[in-house]
């Protein structure tokens, strides 16, 4: 499989192609949970749009959407409020930007597995 710049390596499992090992393995845990009923609703690869497309002065082709693509979403029955969930290996300057916009737009904290 490939490498991608940060030294993560996709993964399959279950017959699922992840990014990497660490969100295959969330992704097992999840569904454990999910098989116990502890979570619900789970869901991966979720989009978010934090700033829409938008024509910059002196340009003639739109710039897209910026988006954030969370790795997981689901409902957390003891807590009783749905997550959503990045399962990183290592927090960068995009990422950490993208859970800030992520909180000022949407106000939606996300958690870091």
């Amino acid at each position: 499989m490939q490498r991608n710049k940060y030294g993560a390596r996709k993964t399959v499992s279950g017959g699922i192609t992840f990014d990497s090992k660490r969100e295959a393995r969330r992704w097992d845990d999840l569904q454990a949970l999910l098989r116990d009923r502890k979570i619900g609703q789970l869901e991966r690869q979720v989009r978010f749009e934090l700033a829409p497309s938008v024509t910059l002065a002196g340009e003639t082709r739109k710039k897209p959407a910026i988006r954030y693509v969370a790795d997981f979403r689901y409902f957390d029955v003891e807590k009783g409020h749905v997550v959503v969930e990045d399962a990183k290996g290592r927090d960068t300057p995009v990422s950490r930007l993208k859970r800030h916009l992520m909180k000022g737009v949407h106000g939606i904290d996300v958690v870091l597995s």
